[in-house]
């Protein structure tokens, strides 16, 4: 059926207003798990350090004959380690026109551009922190960069073929060896490992491929249906093993071939500078907004934690 003739619709019409909503949809991800859960220092220098120590292995023949002289006992120094502060930065640039226009969905394109920078700093953050990467010192034409999580993970660790742990100090990456799918058996070994040292994890940290794989292992084999909801539940969330529960964190942003198994409180994060915003040199007609963090992290002793490393991503 035709439109009657001389009728004026919306196709002709030129000064119809648009209808442009005034709210910005955003799903992309901010969630940093490590690092809000880790805990916060204060640095006073860009090579943060601390010591660990470690006592003797316990003796089954300690005795000692009665009225003996005492024999001293050898002492070991502590051991002392340290990490290098990262400087990382987003800067926002508005031309003074964007200022003044009338926006849909924010007040004032700088104050929106500054706010999405530092949630990307944020995610930066997250992922340097539990990156394979080695501490570099740095000079005039090289960053600093803080060792990552990878570099510290050493004496716990399961690794696939051809993999190789680091040093443990943060000197050196460790080497990624044959991917594997993720076994409940090599988590067992890694949670006994650490408590063995002496470390209490708690909490394993995966990628969403290996999330998934977790809540397929057998200790969640029985699946149950919440007959009022109507909801299968068809996740862990929470391994209890032999050694304790621990929070299952699935993490967006770190390496994905990672089965992280932390104990949170043996980590942290050591800032020199906080997320600040420095207005930049005006050059022009625009104006600039630095956003900047300078960071280290600190492995109080990485004999707590472990890793189930090289694993499938799909």
């Amino acid at each position: 059926m035709a439109q009657p003739a001389d009728t004026f619709s919306s196709y002709d019409a030129i000064g119809n207003r648009e209808d442009l909503s005034d709210i910005i949809f955003d799903i992309t991800p901010t969630d940093t798990p490590f690092l809000s859960s880790i805990a916060k220092r204060s640095a006073s220098s860009t090579k943060v350090e601390w010591q660990t120590d470690a006592l003797a292995a316990a003796s089954a023949t300690n005795a000692v004959i009665e009225g003996d002289d005492a024999t001293t006992d050898a002492s070991t120094a502590t051991t002392r380690l340290f990490n290098y502060t990262q400087i990382s930065d987003k800067v926002a640039r508005v031309t003074g026109t964007q200022r003044a226009v009338n926006s849909a969905g924010r007040g004032d394109e700088m104050a929106y551009q500054i706010m999405k920078r530092g949630a990307e700093l944020k995610r930066d953050m997250e992922s340097s922190l539990l990156a394979n990467n080695a501490q570099v010192l740095g000079n005039d034409t090289t960053a600093r960069e803080t060792g990552g999580i990878g570099s510290w993970i050493a004496t716990n660790d399961d690794l696939g073929g051809s993999g190789a742990s680091p040093t443990g100090d943060g000197s050196d990456a460790r080497t990624d060896g044959t991917q594997r799918a993720f076994a409940e058996a090599d988590l067992k070994t890694v949670l006994a490992a650490c408590w063995d040292a002496g470390g209490e994890p708690d909490t394993i940290m995966l990628g969403s491929f290996n999330k998934q794989a977790a809540s397929a292992f057998s200790g969640g084999a029985t699946r149950t249906v919440e007959a009022g909801e109507k909801q299968l539940v068809n996740a862990i969330d929470v391994y209890v093993g032999d050694f304790g529960q621990l929070a299952i964190v699935p993490n967006r942003f770190q390496r994905a071939r990672d089965g992280l198994v932390l104990q949170m409180d043996m980590w942290e994060l050591a800032t020199l500078r906080d997320i600040q915003t420095v207005s930049l040199a005006k050059t022009g007609d625009t104006e600039r907004e630095q956003l900047i963090v300078e960071y280290a992290l600190c492995s109080k002793n990485e004999a707590a934690s472990g890793m189930v490393a090289d694993l499938t991503t799909s």
